[in-house]
């Protein structure tokens, strides 16, 4: 057994540091078999994201009008901590406001006019919460949540830095989650398909399920890549991936900013460096792998093909070197009809597997310096949460990171329900219960509403880990569909100027996603089809001179494939497209739990002057002409519908008019575009 410890890099010594993980309620003893750098303190124990969760009952009011507006018992928490500071919640919003408010929230697209008028027109009770249900089994919803989830991710189809070398098969990730959230798997398969699906065993029918884990598993393939400076073929940095790999199962499951602890204890939370390295000692011996999916002889074939077509390359690429001038040109051109012969490659899972013969040695880097190794460590998780469910047993040495999977779901652990339900709420307020979702650490926010927080979490484990359980939760709230409008609303800024307490709704502006969709909506131009591989469309010729390789983008011949919606864009690091970069998508290199709302000048003149801006204004006039035909008023009326899902006002339409004696119909098309009521979401 030791010969065994020792062939993967363990220690007897660092066996027994990973089993000793007893420690008393207080904090104030300590375990037999710790030492003196394994001790927190009290302060440190009793951080409140670090004790276990609470299971609260919901609040009772006395007054009749209080007990009247709970509908959830989201409201009654929230109506607590209002009523201790005075403040009364807002009137319900309109039902326009709110079916606009739920399509964005669910879906990132805009109602059509016409599910606009048949929910204003359904008065029954049910009304909305059948479309609350509708909505969250529409094949949208996965694609507007896989879309939060692959920010946090920080996922990318290409490495990143000077190369950024494409991963042709990335999108499969991708369109996972967009099926793990339309199918709503529970939240903890979806943890563990995450970090360890490769290490999972499936029966020898289920093909389905077994390459789904291991799609999956490509989570640990998600960071950006420094290739050699002088070679971007020689291999990167293994410490540099390793570090990739920690960093974000802190950010992404526990809500914890690890990566300050890779080259010294970390400043602020109780996080040693030795945990930092014996966390990522589960990931040792992980490795990326590309699994095919073409059977042997289809392979065989495919690489007979290459390597016929790779000498005669070989064999050109040597002549040119010593050819004539005008002898060049010719064989020039017939390496170029050889490349085009390069047959496809040939589908693969993007994935990871356990190479146990080529696991790295852990060690504590002084500084986080590779090359300044420290004394060895093994796999333990975290000392300041060793209490939340962690086995006395010692880690599975064959399947390492299912054993780290098991302790993050366990049902007990204080962090990832907390942080799961949080970062949902932030998605449907613009704000989390916990401000700072990817920070649940000393120097993170607070939570404006604790017992809420743990409710919902202990709420969420209950039901199985369920994503849509919470959504329908918070949905069905009174405080959900109040009113981005209060009428005391400036006497409840001198008492919560952050709307902290939740006094009325967050207007929040679309992201830049969700406007590029939208505008395809509107103009009748959205191709809705779901998945495969991602999406080249055309951009300026400065931007593609500008990569290592113009040859890393080639426009997608099929001109509908255009239309898609923007989750289905490749994501490359080193070039976002303009209009969705003005308007704040995030850069992909780092975890991105919260989005930016900027407001800037090019912002508008990208609305005015953009290629796409002015291409869809003309697909929406053309539109207008269609549906409303030459009458004006008309024009004007179903325009107002169809972008912010109203009616006109008199003074808008009379304005409109005016506008339209002067300009053509395309002009106020994209004038709509600009409109607050088309860009923001009451």
């Amino acid at each position: 057994m030791s010969r065994v410890l020792d062939l993967l890099g363990f220690s007897v010594v660092c066996m027994v540091s990973t089993c000793a993980v007893a420690a008393d309620n207080t904090g104030e003893g300590r375990s037999a078999n710790r030492s003196a750098d394994d001790e927190y303190s009290v302060s440190e124990r009793n951080h409140w994201s670090f004790v276990e969760r609470s299971n609260p009952l919901p609040p009772m009011f006395a007054s009749e009008s209080d007990r009247n507006w709970i509908r959830s018992p989201i409201d009654a928490f929230v109506l607590r901590q209002l009523r201790k500071t005075g403040l009364r919640p807002a009137p319900p919003a309109d039902r326009r406001t709110l079916i606009r408010r739920i399509y964005f929230d669910l879906t990132g697209l805009p109602p059509t006019a016409d599910a606009v008028q048949q929910f204003v027109q359904d008065d029954s009770p049910e009304a909305y919460e059948n479309f609350v249900d509708e909505l969250l089994t529409s094949p949208e919803y996965g694609e507007r949540w896989g879309q939060h989830w692959l920010d946090v991710v920080r996922f990318a189809e290409t490495e990143g830095f000077e190369y950024d070398r494409h991963h042709a098969d990335a999108w499969r990730f991708r369109d996972y989650v967009v099926d793990a959230f339309n199918s709503d798997k529970p939240y903890n398969q979806f943890i563990t398909e995450q970090l360890a699906g490769d290490e999972l065993e499936f029966s020898p029918d289920d093909e389905i399920g077994r390459r789904t884990a291991q799609v999956a598993a490509g989570f640990h393939r998600l960071g950006p890549i420094r290739r050699n400076a002088g070679n971007p073929e020689v291999a990167f940095s293994r410490n540099e991936v390793l570090t990739e790999m920690t960093n974000i199962v802190g950010t992404t499951f526990l809500g914890l900013t690890l990566g300050c602890a890779r080259c010294h204890d970390h400043m602020y939370d109780p996080i040693r460096q030795k945990d930092y390295y014996q966390l990522q000692a589960f990931m040792a011996a992980t490795h990326d792998v590309e699994i095919p999916l073409a059977d042997e002889q289809t392979r065989n074939r495919w690489q007979e093909k290459t390597k016929q077509v790779e000498a005669e390359i070989d064999r050109l690429t040597t002549a040119i070197e010593t050819a004539s001038e005008q002898d060049r040109s010719r064989l020039n051109e017939q390496l170029e009809k050889s490349r085009a012969q390069l047959p496809a490659r040939l589908p693969a899972l993007f994935s990871v597997k356990n190479d146990f013969s080529n696991r790295t040695a852990i060690h504590l880097l002084e500084a986080g310096d590779e090359f300044k190794k420290g004394i060895p460590v093994g796999m333990r998780t975290l000392g300041i949460l060793s209490r939340a469910g962690e086995s006395a047993n010692p880690p599975d040495l064959s399947n390492p990171r299912l054993g780290l999977a098991r302790w993050i779901t366990n049902p007990t652990h204080p962090l990832p329900a907390r942080v799961m339900v949080n970062r949902i709420w932030h998605y449907h307020f613009g704000r989390g219960i916990v401000s700072t979702v990817n920070d649940f650490g000393f120097n993170g926010d607070e939570p404006s509403h604790p017992e809420l927080l743990d409710y919902l979490a202990e709420r969420f484990v209950s039901n199985g880990w369920s994503v849509k359980s919470i959504h329908r939760l918070i949905l069905l709230s009174n405080t959900y569909q109040q009113s981005s409008i209060h009428p005391a609303e400036h006497h409840a800024k001198t008492i919560d100027a952050q709307n902290r307490l939740l006094w009325r709704f967050r207007r929040r502006r679309l992201e830049a996603e969700e406007i590029r969709d939208a505008m395809l909506a509107v103009s009748n131009r959205l191709n809705r089809q779901i998945g495969g591989p991602g999406i080249m469309v055309p951009v300026e010729q400065e931007m593609i001179d500008l990569l290592y390789k113009p040859t890393q983008w080639q426009v997608t011949e099929d001109v509908t494939q255009h239309d898609r919606r923007s989750i289905y864009l490749v994501a490359k690091r080193n070039l976002r497209l303009p209009f969705l970069e003005v308007f704040d998508q995030p850069d992909l290199q780092t975890s991105c739990g919260t989005r930016v709302a900027s407001t800037h000048a090019p912002q508008a003149l990208e609305m005015l002057n953009g290629k796409l801006s002015n291409e869809l204004a003309s697909t929406f006039a053309e539109r207008l002409r269609i549906e409303a035909g030459d009458d004006i008023a008309d024009r004007i009326h179903l325009a107002f519908l169809i972008t912010t899902g109203c009616p006109p006002t008199e003074q808008q339409e009379t304005a409109a008019a005016e506008f339209l004696k002067a300009e053509p119909l395309h002009e106020f098309a994209l004038a709509m575009f600009s409109l607050n009521g088309f860009l923001y979401v009451d």
